[in-house]
């Protein structure tokens, strides 16, 4: 017997035979629902004889037949008068449990976001892709067939979307490309550490996405609902349809907040920050600023997340400030990482360890937070030490930087795009979908095993728009990515650590050894941090100019 519960009030299974109805009852169903007609198998029992057993147990029973691949309008309305009428919990079954899942996913259409319910029904082991422009559409079969078409369809607007749709429209400018985002602001996320630092002015990192959609790219205002791949097409909330010849998937990723308990509720006050938000990394330097003495907590979750070297950079920042002012004997910092190493490439690691002991920083390695009680100025961590069972423990603090837990946007995570970890599967060397030959992704949400960095990003943008048009072609890729990604790690003010690595933890470095040699602190790499790189992001990142970032062409077949 395989009951899958959807929620507290519903639950489905595949045909239930009459000697399971006394283990229904006990697990205590109240209701019970056939949506599968009598007759559809020589091997299932009727619903009388179903109804006559259920109700010598005191379960209600009701018989809402569904022909298979059938499910009307009407049949959902009908499914919800159901759930309202009977006494719940209630247990839907058919053939598979599959109607009955369908049923219910119709009438949250509503009330649910289309990501949640299929999410709900993927846990469950139901599939609702043949139904979820219905879901999106309010539970209704759409009647609007005015979709859009466009030859390179692009979800999202960030670094990624914008760099690689100026990339294709510099390389073929003919191409009608839509960029699908329902953000009215682009944010230069890197500057967010500066601002903490007190380097740079909130207001300085941000844009109007208007304002650097690229020439002739159709900048469509909306949400991605799901995807239809087999049928090219990305479904909008609101159920619009947009088609595509070829689609490039790049939405970035979530940060998820509310992974914390109690976290949301202190953001911004009881000495809580995250250079994660741009509102908060002004707050950080506040922070920073106004701190003589106490304990500083900065937390780092487990991979992956945007940005591996932030959590530290913010430490780095915030002690070389406490240095500064004389006040750093004063102040206890604690770096709680949920991993088990400084940093993922170990080159860079001895010049890392010599600014912790600088700053007198201890390193607690395996502390994942989940929970903060702000008013308290209380943390919790779950230390989860190689065999060792996992501790948790109860640290106080005057201020704590927080990186919060990431992962895939929902709408990818339950799309047929998705790995089993949530993340866009490409194949790590074209960028491409290895289901969908006309997909492609970049940036923060694939699943290429790189750095999520705004320079991975710089460098990938190119390379799939050199493979895009390829393929438009009729030729094979011609460009491969190599992982490369940068963390500048500010290690105090006016010196960086330069960070810059690829598949494999292999050094890339763009720049000779005299010039700038990364696995030591550089003034010149600061100064690629604070006066050039800005710049390079909105003039030529996002212009299609690839300065540094052309990709070298592997195959001219």
């Amino acid at each position: 017997m395989e009951i899958k519960k959807l929620t507290s009030e519903i639950s489905v299974m595949p045909q239930v035979a009459i000697a399971d109805l006394p283990a229904i009852h006990e697990k205590g169903f109240r209701s019970i629902i056939c949506n599968r007609p009598d007759g559809e198998g020589a091997d299932q029992p009727t619903f009388q004889e179903i109804e006559a057993v259920a109700k010598k147990l005191g379960l209600e029973t009701a018989y809402q037949p569904i022909t298979m691949g059938k499910v009307s309008d009407a049949d959902a309305d009908d499914f919800a008068k159901l759930m309202t009428e009977l006494p719940g919990p209630v247990l839907a079954y058919c053939r598979t449990g599959t109607r009955s899942a369908t049923l219910w996913s119709l009438t949250q259409a509503k009330m649910r976001s289309v990501a949640d319910i299929l999410s709900t029904t993927k846990a469950a082991g139901y599939d609702m892709a043949g139904v979820v422009r219905r879901i999106a559409n309010g539970g209704k079969t759409p009647t609007d067939t005015g979709d859009a078409s466009y030859d390179v369809v692009v979800v999202g607007g960030g670094a990624a979307g914008i760099a690689v749709a100026a990339s294709l429209k510099a390389r073929k400018p003919g191409l009608e490309i839509a960029i699908i985002d329902p953000a009215e602001i682009h944010y230069y996320q890197p500057g967010w550490t500066m601002v903490g630092g007190g380097i740079f002015d909130a207001q300085d990192t941000v844009r109007t996405m208007g304002s650097l959609i690229p020439k002739g790219v159709h900048w469509l205002k909306s949400a991605v609902a799901a995807f239809e791949p087999k049928d090219d097409a990305v479904i909008l909330d609101g159920c619009r349809v947009v088609k595509y010849a070829r689609l490039i998937v790049c939405p970035g990723l979530k940060l998820d907040w509310n992974k914390v308990e109690g976290l949301v509720e202190t953001l911004g006050k009881n000495g809580v920050t995250s250079n994660y938000r741009y509102d908060l990394a002004p707050y950080t330097w506040e922070l920073v600023r106004d701190m003589k003495e106490g304990r500083a907590i900065f937390t780092q979750p487990p991979m992956p997340i945007k940005c591996a070297g932030a959590p530290q950079k913010a430490m780095y920042l915030s002690g070389d400030a406490w240095f500064r002012r004389g006040v750093l004997k004063d102040i206890d910092i604690h770096f709680n990482n949920a991993g088990g190493v400084l940093f993922g490439v170990k080159d860079y690691v001895p010049a890392l360890e010599k600014y912790v002991e600088k700053y007198s920083a201890d390193l607690n390695f395996f502390h994942n937070l989940v929970a903060v009680d702000g008013p308290a100025k209380k943390a919790w961590f779950d230390v989860a030490k190689p065999d060792t069972p996992v501790e948790r423990v109860e640290m106080d603090f005057d201020m704590m930087h927080v990186c919060p837990p990431q992962t895939a946007p929902d709408f990818i995570k339950v799309s047929p795009l998705a790995d089993e970890a949530g993340w866009v599967d490409v194949d790590q060397a074209t960028l491409r979908h290895k289901t969908y030959d006309n997909i492609w992704s970049l940036g923060d949400v694939m699943n290429a095993p790189n750095a999520k960095t705004a320079a991975a990003a710089r460098i990938q943008a190119p390379i799939v728009a050199e493979n895009v048009i390829a393929d438009i072609r009729g030729r094979a890729p011609v460009a491969q990515y190599n992982g490369y990604g940068s963390c500048p790690l500010t290690v105090e003010r006016g010196k960086i650590v330069l960070a810059e690595f690829g598949y494999g933890g292999a050094l890339l470095p763009s720049f000779p050894k005299f010039l700038v040699d990364g696995t030591k602190p550089s003034r010149m790499a600061w100064l690629l941090k604070e006066k050039i790189l800005p710049p390079v992001y909105w003039g030529a990142m996002l212009k299609g100019r690839e300065w540094m970032a052309k990709p070298e062409k592997v195959s001219a077949s």
